[in-house]
């Protein structure tokens, strides 16, 4: 067990994002820690999952009822059957708070009528679909398994189920993208009882399918402004640069550098300077969830998360963060429009030049 955690023996709240890395298909632009097929390993795997949670329990000694916010993410939680996370939800029970947030992923293609009312039986009150576009054209340059209409039904189905908050992914900057393009997806999520929508810019990762060429991506930063104009000229502020409407709590905790406790293969947690990666290969995972490789940080990197994070976001930084050169340069900015300051957090009225502005803090 990690020593990190043992030297206090102060009860703590966390977050809690749970794993599933089974996918149906693989998209082009997918870099997430995601398989598809082996199937054949899910009964096992989720128990493996009740595994690492009862571990992590010992690490991180929550008390009950003091877990904030669930996040259920992917890969593609809804190719797991309702009746599978019934255990798994039974163990965290207790140590949920009573009014935790408890998100979980979609895609619109397995998220039957069925599935969704189980999994809202089980306790999930927001839920995620990734849609990314309603261009048919678009989805099949994404390798999307879904179509615009499969989409549209999956979020009146979350809707009919009693889902009040229900987000959808959006993707821009895609070869070929454009206002008019844009501007029907924005027209189409709105027109659907959604209370979030998540829009992020096609990034080129390592080892998948668009990696391997050229021209999939584009850069287009006045794109990127007018795709997020016209979501909040519906009414869905931006509250970090790729998050708009009723903010998810459970990402927010990120960005507020709370602890997370982190379940399954790919998934990460963190607490007291230290980061713990579980094995991301589903068999050696399930053989032994509680083999966890630890990476230990020092102040400049939590200094440094703390200034990216709460840059990208409405959080803000606050100002005994930085240090004295820091600080200075913080100034500057303040003076010149590009921070403002307010009860000692610095806030980033321009969320799309965050990086520059913290990498300008930096030094």
């Amino acid at each position: 067990m990690d020593e990190g955690f043992r030297q206090t023996p102060r009860r703590r709240r966390v977050i809690l994002y749970i794993h599933i890395p089974y996918c149906d298909s693989k998209c082009h632009y997918c870099s997430f820690n995601s398989y598809t097929g082996r199937f054949d390993t899910k009964r096992d795997y989720m128990k493996a999952l009740e595994r690492q949670f009862d571990y992590e329990i010992e690490r991180f000694s929550p008390e009950k009822s003091s877990i904030e916010s669930l996040f259920i993410g992917g890969g593609t939680p809804s190719s797991i059957e309702s009746g599978l996370y019934e255990p798994l939800f039974a163990k965290l029970s207790p140590y949920l708070r009573d009014d935790a947030e408890i998100t979980v992923e979609a895609n619109p293609n397995s998220a039957t009528q069925e599935w969704i009312e189980a999994m809202v039986a089980l306790g999930v009150n927001r839920m995620s679909f990734g849609v990314q576009s309603f261009r048919s054209q678009k989805l099949k340059f994404l390798n999307r398994a879904h179509s615009p209409q499969d989409a549209i039904k999956a979020v009146k189905r979350a809707a009919r189920a009693g889902l009040g908050r229900i987000s959808i992914d959006l993707i821009y900057n895609c070869a070929g993208d454009d206002e008019e393009g844009m501007l029907h997806d924005i027209e189409e999520a709105f027109k659907l009882p959604i209370s979030h929508i998540s829009a992020y810019e096609l990034s080129i990762e390592s080892g998948t399918v668009f990696s391997s060429g050229e021209g999939y991506a584009q850069r287009n930063d006045a794109l990127a402004r007018f795709v997020a104009k016209e979501i909040e000229a519906r009414g869905f502020a931006q509250y970090e640069i790729s998050n708009f409407g009723d903010p998810c709590t459970h990402n927010r905790g990120y960005w507020m550098h709370k602890e997370y406790i982190g379940i399954g293969a790919g998934a990460v947690g963190f607490g007291k300077y230290r980061r713990y990666y579980p094995h991301s290969d589903i068999e050696r995972y399930i053989a032994n969830p509680s083999d966890i490789r630890i990476e230990i940080l020092d102040e400049e990197d939590i200094r440094m998360e703390k200034i990216f994070l709460g840059l990208r976001s409405d959080i803000g930084v606050q100002r005994s963060v930085l240090d004295l050169a820091m600080s200075e340069r913080a100034d500057i900015l303040t003076a010149e429009g590009k921070l403002y300051e307010k009860e000692g957090i610095l806030y980033n009225p321009d969320l799309f030049i965050a990086d520059e502005i913290a990498l300008y803090l930096l030094g």
